[in-house]
């Protein structure tokens, strides 16, 4: 297995194992303003953060864990 370890050790700053349940949901949002702006011959497509807010998401950015990864090897699981 060669892919059975994190190479980076970035790790999200929450317990959420994933946000790509509000990412579709953003997606979702924005693609729908995008077609209404269209079909209503607007010149300007709105902005994907004008429909979402990132701080609204699962999790709260990323930071990098180097220091207790190598402490803690398990860390780096998959």
């Amino acid at each position: 297995m060669t892919r059975s370890f994190r190479r980076t050790p970035i790790f999200g700053n929450t317990t959420a194992q994933s946000e790509s349940t509000d990412k579709r949901i953003a997606n979702r949002r924005w693609r729908s303003a995008v077609r209404c702006a269209l079909t209503a011959g607007e010149d300007d497509i709105p902005h994907r953060r004008e429909k979402t807010n990132p701080w609204d998401m699962a999790k709260d950015g990323k930071r990098w864990m180097g220091r207790v990864a190598r402490k803690r090897p398990a860390m780096m699981r998959k």
